[in-house]
């Protein structure tokens, strides 16, 4: 059973920068794919980015290309997240399924509890 924890998030002013932090206990393997999501108030969750956890590939919204950047340690995976805006505002998740890579949350096995990022005009 995978175990995910986030941390990370919190307050910043439009321009700023965060960096998520998830990390992965319980049996995760090199073939697994570890995404990141958010889910803005009133809104649907949505893909954000997401690697291999080999580290060998990583994907992203075309929202945050260029902004954001997803990189895995051993058993964390960060989400540095760069030139923020306010509609980046949301509570981000991660999740681990088996597998490929793929940007839909429905394939995804194993979520955290989320951590609220708030990004003020």
């Amino acid at each position: 059973q995978v175990q995910l924890a986030e941390s990370g998030g919190g307050l910043v002013q439009a321009g700023g920068s965060l960096r998520l932090s998830c990390v992965a206990s319980g049996g995760t393997v090199s073939g697994d794919a570890m995404g990141w999501f958010r889910q803005a108030p009133g809104k649907e969750r949505e893909f954000v980015a997401a690697i291999r956890w080999s580290g060998s590939t990583s994907y992203y919204a075309d929202s945050v290309k260029g902004r954001f950047t997803i990189r895995k340690a051993t058993n964390t995976v960060y989400l540095h997240m760069n030139s923020l805006k306010p509609e980046d505002t949301a509570v981000y998740y991660c999740a681990v399924k088996r597998g490929a890579v793929v940007t839909s949350e429905h394939l995804y096995n194993y979520w955290g509890q989320g951590t609220q990022v708030t990004v003020s005009s």
